[in-house]
């Protein structure tokens, strides 16, 4: 309306002007005046156009930046749903506005090219995206996608081509990993020990890990053996653990049998665990001479579930202290029938006490167990260790039930103390009935 009204304004003053013959150039603000209008109505019809102008062309940025935004909805959620062809078409056409998302529709362009095999328009995609917004971060992450895109097309990037950027240089190493490793090996051990991209080693050993090269091997079998960057050595101990398979395993074996510290020895062991390696566990536990390192490899064992292996080191076993930490182990192992038996049958009154706790830490499928022993057995401490074994297992019910018939007036307070703390109906119920009575 007010854009109306000052066209109407404007055009009115032109006729006026015209009409009495002033010159087209004059003022608007005069020609009103000669025309018998008021100098403040004059000035208002001046200014009438530019602020109508205004108002026009801010409708119009705001009808552009809808347009994009509507257009980016679209294009994201075409790849959400892997219409790829569709997002080539709403990034395209958001690019061609040449808006404040271009930079952002030319990145997702290049990438659904890329997902529907057109390589070359996707490379074409990305050198348009770094020829007009080669600072942004699109333009950035460009780079990353161009790794990808010629990797996918056997056209690998080297890898000097990014020297001052660690990651990108990396991606780059890896893609000529699965095509040239021999080239590749020397580059990642380049990255292992130069100062460069430090923070980047470990991905560096990632890469030589899963590598199928002599070269890789030998690598990272000298990173796991080097005690000189104890950090490295751990990764490396690690990644033999998670990706060397049989290989790794025997390099375990070998750096086990040659370290002179614990701490390499542990992480080996824990190495073993995640490789599967009982054998190797095994024969440490059976034949470590440190406690610690025979402690630290039956722990192990239990967390791989070697359930039988580790009931077969208790057996065995003479000493109290160890036979605690292979009990430790068998609840770590979950096994519940193993630690059952020692809590119904353990000679030893402290390994069996400590079984009866272990008992209550695997949860209330242990209950019927713990329940019969508190009935059976006179020994206080049995039935502390039977009340504390329930409590910590959440089984109010159970606790309840063997409250019921407890006649033992500190038993029976015990009982009820512990009740108190947990957060349970049957509990609460006990509680309420012990109260009103």
């Amino acid at each position: 309306m007010k854009t109306t009204q000052g066209f109407s304004i404007r055009w009115g003053a032109g006729v006026l002007a015209v009409a009495l013959g002033m010159p087209l150039a004059a003022p608007i603000w005069a020609q009103g005046f000669a025309a018998g209008a008021s100098p403040a109505t004059a000035s208002s019809a001046a200014s009438a156009p530019s602020y109508a102008s205004g108002r026009a062309t801010a409708a119009g940025d705001d009808e552009r930046e809808q347009r994009e935004d509507d257009l980016y909805d679209a294009g994201t959620e075409a790849i959400d749903d892997q219409k790829w062809d569709k997002a080539v078409d709403k990034f395209d056409q958001l690019a061609k506005m040449h808006g404040k998302r271009a930079d952002a529709a030319l990145y997702w362009k290049a990438w659904a090219q890329n997902k529907l095999g057109r390589r070359a328009e996707a490379l074409t995609t990305l050198d348009e995206l770094k020829r007009t917004s080669p600072q942004s971060k699109w333009a950035a992450d460009g780079k990353a996608l161009e790794i990808e895109v010629r990797q996918a097309s056997h056209n690998p990037v080297s890898p000097d081509a990014y020297q001052d950027d660690c990651e990108l240089k990396l991606l780059a190493i890896n893609g000529l990993q699965q095509m040239d490793p021999e080239k590749a090996a020397p580059m990642l051990e380049k990255m292992l020990h130069g100062t460069a991209c430090p923070k980047l080693r470990g991905q560096a050993l990632f890469v030589l890990a899963q590598s199928n090269s002599p070269q890789a091997h030998t690598i990272i079998a000298n990173a796991a053996r080097n005690s000189d960057d104890p950090e490295l050595q751990r990764k490396a101990i690690q990644d033999l653990g998670l990706f060397s398979g049989d290989w790794g395993r025997q390099q375990l074996s070998e750096i086990y049998a040659s370290a002179k510290d614990i701490e390499t020895k542990k992480r080996v062991m824990q190495a073993f665990m995640v490789s599967g390696d009982r054998a190797h566990l095994l024969a440490a536990a059976k034949g470590e001479r440190d406690a610690e390192m025979r402690a630290e490899a039956i722990r192990q064992l239990g967390v791989m579930g070697a359930r039988e292996e580790v009931w077969d080191l208790y057996q065995k076993e003479s000493s109290v202290e160890v036979k605690k930490k292979i009990l430790n182990a068998l609840w770590i192992s979950g096994d519940l029938d193993h630690v059952s038996q020692l809590a119904k049958a353990e000679k030893d009154r402290e390994l069996r006490i400590a079984a009866i706790k272990d008992l209550g830490l695997m949860g209330e499928k242990s209950g019927d167990t713990l329940v019969s022993l508190y009935q059976s057995d006179p020994d206080k401490d049995v039935k502390h260790a039977v009340i504390q074994g329930l409590f910590l297992s959440g089984n109010a019910k159970a606790m309840v039930t063997i409250a019921r018939k407890e006649t033992d007036p500190e038993l029976k307070k015990a009982i009820v103390r512990q009740l108190s703390l947990m957060q349970s109906k049957e509990a609460a119920d006990y509680l309420m009935e012990i109260l009103n009575k």
